[in-house]
């Protein structure tokens, strides 16, 4: 499958909250506002993955935190339309993720759904780790989350 990854815009927020709704229904999806006010804010970075016809297929977003002395990295989202799941859609999202919070230094953490077993193998091919779980994290399904590191890998 051929697709992009390019900076996400306010445009987008209504395709992604369309999407929140098929990836997270049980888990207070993020609406159309939600992401645009992520968009933003000055700290968060958000991408969007799209197809050949230039439809939006995946999203994510990184917050850089902390400053330049003491920085790190969080990984707010990653969603992938389920018709393109296992495609390399969500990885390429994450490796830009990284790509912007390498530049930023610091450790990068997340949290994951305990059940989501493809996200988490895919994190751990990029050298995150558990370091702790969140119980009954997400809501209102109250499913609980890891939360997981990856260490520093140095300013580009």
């Amino acid at each position: 499958m051929n697709f992009r990854i390019v900076p996400m815009t306010d445009a987008d927020a209504d395709r992604c909250a369309e999407l929140e709704q098929v990836l997270f229904p049980g888990d207070d999806p993020w609406s159309a506002k939600a992401f645009r006010s992520e968009l933003a804010r000055r700290h968060n970075h958000y991408f969007a993955a799209r197809d050949e016809a230039d439809v939006l297929i995946g999203y994510a977003g990184v917050a850089l935190l902390g400053t330049s002395v003491i920085p790190e990295g969080e990984v707010h989202t990653i969603g992938v339309d389920p018709k393109v799941q296992r495609g390399g859609v969500g990885s390429a999202l994450l490796s830009e993720l990284l790509r912007v919070a390498d530049k930023w230094g610091g450790p990068v953490f997340l949290e994951v759904r305990t059940d989501n077993e493809p996200a988490i193998a895919l994190y751990k091919r990029e050298g995150f780790e558990i370091v702790g779980t969140r119980n009954r994290y997400y809501q209102p399904s109250g499913a609980d989350a890891f939360t997981m590191r990856r260490p520093p890998q140095g300013k580009e």
